[in-house]
């Protein structure tokens, strides 16, 4: 049976995080023209949908995730004027435009907010979530995504509200029926400007546990925060989502979520499209993690890697659909995390591309990914400006002295989404050819060797490896439908997959390693022609019997019916 070709899962998306891509008026933040001005390097580089990290009127507590106005656009990146001619160039681009919709909670700044903290009886009181304390203490043991607990106490009303992430974003309560259809208002309101979807922020967090009782498992005195995830109405909040927004509209959707179970995931994205096209799952982001705590510089192993990423291609094969991804706003350089940035930079980027574009699963580049930028060198606590990072710094180091600073900097370097947050690199002037004026956050000093200018120019840049997967994924169905089968999953060092569509076969041989690795192909490719690889000159264009890769050597083999 041939599989159902849809547009979103043969789509590729470019995440943008607009305070650090390109700034048009010398402010030093990135902004809505600065996106105007580097639309033909999107559809050069062949993108097909523009993920924007949020933009709407925000205080900026958490770099915009707590909103303030949804129908407004934040000063700094400009005006909804600005908006609608960025939305229009992107469309004469031949690219759509996803808006990051962030409704598990507002800023305390928000008018709803605004009235709700006024009294205990004010009509918005009921748009977020309060309780009285117990005992003299938080109303339950919830903890925060941000370190603490997850209830700040309020003095005009002398009660607790519920803040799964800073105490500036208190949680909406989704269990009144008013909150919802403000939230799909306002989601149609955008629909009808013209955007073409939404990334659901934190999906799998809207419908908390009824009563809110105590919840497992505990760090540092707290529930972590993910213990609220998957509660009992969330599918029925998204499912009256889908039927009074989503279907008006031919939109992509992706839903984060959270501690998300593969069978929770079959339910959000299901191919019945009652609910959304693809979830995020973060499963194979904590395989470098040291249990509940991701502040370490743990080596990832690739057994776990693969163990994770299979189940998760295979669990969802023919039920639901798949997202792809290293790299995003919150997550550190691929290329500094799994590879190496330093002398095999080039290579192992395009290795990590190749490993991920060729599953199955719609693929998500994160600005700068296609240049193969790196983790960039903070030298001190006050290098840093992500809430999560400066938070974890105070908590672990000053208050409860897990960490010395030395460690807890090493752990930053690593892992700080700040890392992914240095602005974008497009050319060896001064600040990277990102902004005139002074950046918001440091640019990674590496600017004048690591650029779009030098890899626009030069044929085999991490950008042009980019560009021919992207292209090759448009050209052969096999890349987007075909099923995924994994090879030697007690290798260390390779990551070696199948694809296969009907008589046709792709066979897939990443080397996450610095040495000289030998790989014995299965017999059926043998003397295959050569599809892909990231180094011509070392990877025969016949596949061999025993496969010699070079440190950090990718390739793909293609059997045809």
């Amino acid at each position: 049976m041939k599989p159902e070709r849809l547009w979103w899962k043969e789509a590729v998306v470019y995440q943008i995080y607009p305070r650090s891509f390109k700034d048009s008026n010398g402010d030093g933040i990135g902004d809505l023209r600065g996106i105007i001005e580097k639309m033909d390097y999107l559809q050069e580089l062949g993108v097909d949908v523009i993920w924007l990290s949020p933009i709407y009127e925000s205080p900026n507590d958490d770099n915009g995730y707590d909103i303030s106005n949804y129908q407004a656009i934040m000063k700094g990146f400009g005006t909804m004027e600005d908006f609608d001619e960025m939305l229009a160039s992107a469309h004469a681009h031949g690219l759509r435009l996803v808006m990051d919709l962030v409704v598990n909670h507002t800023s305390d700044e928000h008018p709803w907010f605004v009235e709700s903290r006024k009294s205990v009886d004010n009509p918005y009181r009921d748009y977020y979530i309060w309780r009285e304390g117990k005992d003299g203490k938080f109303p339950n043991n919830w903890g925060s995504c941000f370190t603490g607990s997850a209830w700040e106490f309020d003095e005009r009303t002398q009660m607790y509200y519920l803040h799964l992430f800073s105490k500036k974003q208190p949680d909406l309560n989704w269990e009144n029926p008013k909150v919802r259809e403000e939230v799909f208002r306002m989601m149609n309101w955008w629909l009808d400007k013209g955007v073409d979807g939404f990334r659901m922020d934190v999906l799998s967090l809207l419908s908390k546990e009824p009563g809110l009782p105590d919840l497992g498992p505990v760090l540092n005195g707290y529930a972590v925060y993910n213990a609220c995830a998957n509660g009992p109405r969330v599918h029925e909040y998204i499912q009256e989502m889908r039927r009074k927004v989503l279907n008006r509209a031919d939109t992509i959707t992706v839903g984060e979520c959270c501690a998300v179970t593969l069978e929770e995931a079959k339910k959000y994205a299901s191919r019945d499209g009652r609910e959304v096209n693809m979830v995020f799952q973060f499963e194979h982001m904590d395989v470098d993690s040291d249990g509940e705590n991701k502040w370490t510089d743990k080596k990832m192993d690739l057994r776990k890697m693969k163990e994770v990423l299979t189940r998760w291609e295979k669990g969802l094969e023919g039920i639901a659909w798949n997202s792809l991804f290293w790299e995003n706003h919150a997550q550190p350089r691929s290329v500094s995390r799994y590879a190496d940035d330093g002398r095999y930079r080039v290579r192992s980027a395009k290795m990590l591309a190749t490993c991920l574009h060729m599953m199955q699963g719609t693929p998500y580049v994160y600005q700068g990914e296609e240049l193969g930028m790196t983790n960039a060198p903070f030298q001190s606590v006050s290098d840093f400006r992500d809430l999560d990072s400066i938070n974890a710094y105070r908590d672990l180091v000053k208050d409860q002295k897990v960490f010395t600073e030395e460690e807890m900097l090493r752990f930053l370097r690593k892992k700080s989404r700040d890392n992914a947050r240095t602005p974008f690199q497009w050319d060896d002037s001064e600040n990277g050819g990102f902004t005139t004026g002074t950046p918001w956050i440091m640019v990674n000093p590496n600017y004048k060797e690591i650029n779009a200018k030098e890899e626009l120019a030069d044929p085999a840049s991490v950008f042009h490896y980019y560009q021919k997967l992207i292209r090759l994924r448009k050209e052969n169905p096999i890349m987007v439908y075909g099923t995924y089968d994994l090879l030697l999953p007690e290798s260390e060092t390779i990551y070696a997959y199948t694809r296969t569509l009907g008589k046709e076969k792709l066979l897939v041989v990443c080397s996450f390693s610095g040495e000289e690795e030998t790989f014995d192909c299965p017999e059926e490719f043998v003397v295959t022609e050569r599809f892909l690889t990231n180094c011509e000159t070392e990877i025969p264009e016949k596949c061999p019997e025993k496969l010699v890769l070079p440190p950090w050597g990718a390739v793909v083999y293609h059997l045809k019916g």
